[in-house]
């Protein structure tokens, strides 16, 4: 077993999956978001797995992400959120379906396709609701359908919006104001093409929250990695991965003397000290340095001391009975990734996807 190692389980994964499948009318279809390497843990293992259960679309944000899913044998189709025309050549080799958000990529890509002799290739057109991010806007459909009737190079497989909010019931009203849009937006395109494109706008906090905007597919990424949107939703989730190490040295300080760079912390009594082989090199922000963030040694919370360095770490274990090469928990089923991340002011999110590539990760069921 590896020392420092982010142990993924893919069980976890099939229970996220149905628990979600379930929320859903009975012809809605999951398109699950692996990008980021699958929210940090690993998106080949995952989306194999997903495969294996019948999902219906992977997405990605780049082509790369998408390249390396066909790599190891995904054949389901994937949809390439943030293409670059720099990657069209990749989405063409790999049988990737770029999202087409602006009119400057649709353009691009339409030529590129029509370069390559291309007949009906599947493509996706974002349309931006009140995220502000990427997307079409309304008033550009007619200019859309113009573009579509002119090319056979390629054809629409979906049309597609994002959610702001829809975590926040708060923001119910503008949520509502977004779904309203998506479904103004649908209605001028299908009313004139001859063919009907699937739709999608939700996101997993739509999933729970809003029902009504399942449409023909929801995309779900932090959902099929064990959280939800509430206390109450993340109880009936499973994490999937679980980041773990294990005690290099202990050591003890007397009162007055430091620990780490800038001597950042100093005894005021006596204390005992583990040194970890993980640190901000491996995705443990230095914000959790000086008593922010922690970890669980048999059961019990070491506060982290000092300042994290690159590559280790030092915790308190004074009042914890532990040993050289014991195992250390940084969070996993039992100690809540939520509850670390607020330590910080962050989010489940950017802690799994800050999880470095030099980690090992540990397939386990």
């Amino acid at each position: 077993m590896a020392v420092t190692r982010l142990e993924i389980d893919l069980n976890a994964l099939r229970h996220n999956y149905t628990y979600l499948k379930n929320k859903l009318k009975p012809d809605v279809k999951m398109m699950a978001v692996v990008k980021a390497f699958g929210y940090g843990s690993d998106a080949c293992e995952v989306a194999l797995e997903l495969e294996k259960m019948g999902v219906f679309y992977f997405s990605v944000a780049y082509a790369s992400e998408g390249a390396a899913l066909r790599e190891v044998g995904i054949t389901s189709p994937i949809l390439v959120l943030h293409p670059q025309p720099d990657n069209f050549p990749i989405i063409l080799e790999k049988c990737l379906e770029p999202s087409l958000y602006s009119s400057r990529i649709f353009n691009e890509f339409n030529a590129f396709a029509k370069a390559h002799s291309q007949q009906n290739y599947p493509v996706h057109l974002k349309f931006n609701t009140g995220l502000n991010r990427l997307g079409f806007s309304e008033n550009e459909t007619g200019w859309i359908l113009d573009q579509l009737q002119k090319t056979t190079a390629i054809k629409v497989a979906s049309v597609f919006s994002h959610l702001a909010a829809s975590d926040d019931l708060a923001e119910d009203n503008f949520t509502k104001s977004q779904i309203r849009a998506f479904n103004g937006i649908q209605d001028s395109l299908l009313s004139k093409l001859a063919y009907r494109p699937f739709l999608h706008q939700s996101n997993t906090s739509a999933i729970i929250n809003y029902p009504e905007a399942q449409f023909d597919v929801v995309r779900t990424g932090i959902g099929l990695y064990g959280y939800g949107n509430t206390p109450e939703e993340d109880k009936m989730l499973r994490p999937v991965a679980a980041l773990k190490t294990t005690i290099s040295q202990i050591h003890t300080l007397q009162k007055g003397e430091s620990v780490g760079y800038n001597r950042a912390h100093i005894a005021s009594a006596f204390q005992r000290i583990a040194t970890l082989p993980i640190g901000h090199a491996d995705g443990i922000s230095r914000a959790f340095g000086n008593g922010k963030g922690y970890v669980v040694i048999h059961g019990s919370k070491a506060p982290i001391v000092g300042n994290v360095c690159m590559d280790m770490l030092m915790v308190n274990i004074t009042d914890i009975d532990c040993q050289e090469g014991d195992d250390v928990v940084i969070f996993d089923k039992e100690v809540s990734l939520v509850a670390l991340a607020s330590k910080i002011q962050s989010i489940s999110y950017e802690i799994l996807t800050a999880v470095s590539q030099r980690v090992k990760r540990v397939v386990v069921r």
